[in-house]
């Protein structure tokens, strides 16, 4: 009866926080994701740029992110303040923007991408980490897939909002509309309730054969095979994947500068479209179907999606492209969260974990941008697609061969071992 009872308290504490954590998600979408490709349209239509400088302002913020996603990861495992976090950051990607909006000249748009990258590594860890000491363990699978596709969700009203504000007014319009969505972002991130979050859920320590709520040595991480082989893998996959939607920006705004931000903003649209179902997806059948199945598919979409750019200068067809994107996108998304708590259960590191695996796809992501501008330059947008091409397919073996499936990693912990509820949260249920 006391285990019904507490499970009872913590299903009014999920349906309690469900909107609010929606919200967040949702925003969030908004902030973290809803600036980059519109940003090097604005920079090469409305300031003529050259690929090369795009590439290398893209790049310091994504290696600003790398840098910054480990040690904020093993920040959220030790604070109870992680809604702060997020509004923080939330707050310095809001300045971040204005500033490039006032001052487009290389070394302020330089010192603004740092801010807006070290900003970006604090959410993925803080959120998932609110999400798991909300919902614990074995609701997790379908609260990240929700997370991601209220995500996914901001992401498709920015591109509308922005690729219509581009065309009828100016394509720097989309950092004012980033801007003042972050401010919103702060009021939702404190509408979740913060009694209701078990830190040591959040943190991966908990484990049901040894009832241990202490962190193991950080030796457990670095001696995790399968967790090394992931992170390598995933890293490859970002490499090949992050220039490709600038590139594609870039290649409409040669021929129709006027449209470009409505052609990007509907690359965006139609990925972030099929990303939503492939995240619910995701969170509803990962534990039935196990990780590797799924992933393999994202993994695999990627390279097809890049020799496909080669093929085709027409925006119509680019867009159509964009499909593939919403599917691997949407896989990688909801589970690499999923599969990161799979391979830390027990360990009390899961956010310090999570963002040394970001760290090292963050600086691959980065290193793309800046890659790839060149190569560009150099030889063409064709041969940039190719080389982005052969990583993905590298990425995608590496993963199929050398990463096993997790599912079972996960759900040795029953109901009641795994998920203690804050007693200030059963107070208030």
């Amino acid at each position: 009866m006391v285990t019904d009872g507490r499970n009872g308290a913590r299903e009014q504490v999920v349906a309690a926080n469900r909107a609010p954590l929606d919200w967040l998600n949702f925003l969030l979408g908004n902030v973290k994701d809803g600036l980059g490709p519109f940003l090097a349209i604005f920079l090469m239509s409305s300031q003529h740029w050259d690929s090369g400088s795009i590439g290398i302002v893209l790049t310091i913020s994504g290696v600003a992110t790398a840098v910054a996603r480990g040690p904020f990861g093993a920040l959220v495992d030790a604070v109870r303040w992680k809604r702060t976090l997020i509004a923080l950051g939330v707050l310095a990607v809001a300045i971040a923007t204005v500033t490039m909006a006032l001052i487009p000249t290389f070394w302020p748009v330089a010192i603004a991408q740092m801010f807006t990258g070290v900003a970006d590594a604090i959410f993925p860890s803080a959120v998932a980490a609110i999400s798991l000491g909300i919902v614990g363990r074995t609701m997790f699978t379908r609260r990240v897939g929700r997370n991601e596709a209220y995500n996914h969700a901001g992401n498709v009203v920015t591109a509308i909002v922005a690729g219509i504000a581009g065309y009828l007014i100016d394509p720097s319009a989309v950092l004012w509309i980033v801007a003042g969505l972050a401010i919103a972002c702060i009021f939702a991130t404190y509408a979740v309730n913060a009694n209701a979050i078990d830190h040591d859920v959040a943190r991966g320590a908990d484990d049901g054969d040894q009832q241990k709520n202490e962190p193991s040595g950080l030796k457990v991480l670095l001696e995790n095979r399968a967790l090394l082989l992931f992170t390598t893998a995933i890293t490859l996959f970002h490499f090949a994947n992050a220039a490709m939607l600038p590139l594609v920006g870039e290649k409409l705004s040669q021929g129709h500068q006027q449209a470009s931000t409505l052609f990007m903003a509907s690359c965006i649209i139609v990925a972030q479209i099929v990303m939503i179902p492939m995240a619910m997806l995701v969170g509803r059948k990962a534990d039935d179907w196990g990780r590797k199945p799924i992933f393999l598919v994202g993994f695999a979409v990627l390279p097809i999606r890049g020799v496909l750019y080669t093929l085709t200068d027409d925006p119509y067809a680019l867009i159509a492209i964009q499909l593939l994107d919403g599917v691997g996108a949407g896989i990688f998304g909801a589970l690499f969260f999923i599969v990161v708590a799979d391979l830390t259960k027990g360990t009390g590191h899961y956010n310090l974990a999570q963002g040394a695996s970001g760290s090292c796809w963050g600086l691959g992501a980065a290193l793309s941008n800046g890659v790839a501008g060149f190569i560009v330059n150099a030889f063409g947008f064709s041969a940039a697609f190719l080389f982005l091409s052969a990583c993905a397919l590298a990425a995608a073996l590496l993963f199929w061969l050398g990463v096993p499936e997790t599912r079972d990693m996960a759900i040795k912990a029953t109901p009641e071992t795994a998920e203690p509820l804050p007693s200030t949260a059963i107070a208030g249920a």
